[in-house]
């Protein structure tokens, strides 16, 4: 009876301890005497009790490993320290397991004396500027190289570029003065277009104010040309309505000569005192010709003149 109990134990235990789980995005390299038999996938794994064992598990997951700073030499003799930073993944856990003792250390050595070719190449401004290439470079080479061992290298980025301390000292110089350089280049460029800005206001306020200028001749010009013909028409209508005035004055005269019934003598008193007015003068000199006495005659004319036009007016014609 407890021999039958003690057998049941031994089989329990020997039965538990054949079962091996393993996790996710893990896997088990199965040893079997010494030698590799199988890989143990995710999951529930039975092994032979005494005779296979789970030799390492391996984490399939991508590993992010940061190298320390490394010294490297620029073509143009600059020592510098520059560390890396890997990102790679296993695809094969049995060359991962057997083909490589020290994976993490070989991918540091090599990472290292591949940073120091490719540095070598180039100067110490390239190398500043060119980090997506050296990165390309780098992890070209790592990954050639680590295939072999079940490992893909993804990327490769420099972490920190360390140049020597009196190098820092002058690039901050040449920066600085590469930023006076741009303000001054920008403060010249500000004021050539300030200065191109007020040349054309300037030519454009010169055009506006020609442009008024005339505008305004012209308008003066149109004004001074109606006003001088408003004058015109004015002086126009003024002698017109002299002459009118003079006419209805003769007219008048006439007329009150008619009325008044002015004979010859009359005509012939008035005329010598209008003389003797004239004469009144101290340098008055009056020299009558011939003409101008046979003149005084020509009242009586006008005179009968009148007394005709009126007669003729006055006259009805015969009735037929």
């Amino acid at each position: 009876m407890y021999a039958l109990l003690f057998i049941l134990i031994l089989v329990f235990i020997i039965t538990f301890s054949s079962i091996r789980i393993i996790k996710q995005s893990t896997v088990g390299i199965v040893m079997r005497l010494g030698k590799f038999s199988r890989r143990a996938e995710t999951g529930v794994n039975f092994i032979i009790p005494f005779v296979e064992t789970i030799y390492r598990r391996v984490d399939l997951r991508e590993v992010v490993i940061d190298f320390p700073p490394q010294p490297v030499i620029t073509k143009d003799n600059v020592t510098m320290q520059i560390d890396t930073v890997v990102y790679y993944k296993i695809t094969d856990p049995v060359y991962y397991t057997f083909e490589i003792a020290n994976p993490i250390s070989a991918i540091e050595n090599l990472t290292a004396t591949t940073l120091r070719n490719i540095i070598g190449e180039l100067d110490l401004d390239e190398t500043l500027t060119s980090r997506d290439i050296i990165n390309s470079k780098l992890r070209i080479i790592l990954d050639e190289a680590t295939d072999k061992w079940g490992i893909k290298v993804n990327r490769v980025e420099l972490k920190n570029i360390l140049p020597p301390k009196d190098i820092q000292e002058a690039m901050e110089k040449q920066m600085r003065a590469e930023r006076q350089r741009r303000e001054s280049v920008l403060t010249a460029e500000g004021q050539k277009k300030s200065a191109i800005l007020m040349a054309e206001g300037e030519k454009q306020s010169t055009i506006l104010q020609a442009e008024a200028k005339k505008e305004a001749m012209i308008r003066s010009a149109e004004g001074q040309k109606q006003a001088e013909i408003l004058k015109a028409e004015g002086e126009a209508a003024a002698i017109l309505k002299l002459q009118q005035a003079k006419a209805d004055g003769l007219r008048a005269v006439f007329a009150a000569i008619k009325e008044s019934g002015v004979d010859d003598n009359v005509l012939a008193i008035r005329s010598m005192e209008a003389l003797e007015k004239i004469a009144e003068g101290d340098s008055s000199k009056l020299v009558l010709p011939s003409d101008a006495i046979n003149f005084l005659g020509t009242f009586k004319g006008i005179k009968e003149v009148m007394s005709s036009d009126g007669a003729s007016k006055n006259t009805k014609p015969a009735v037929k």
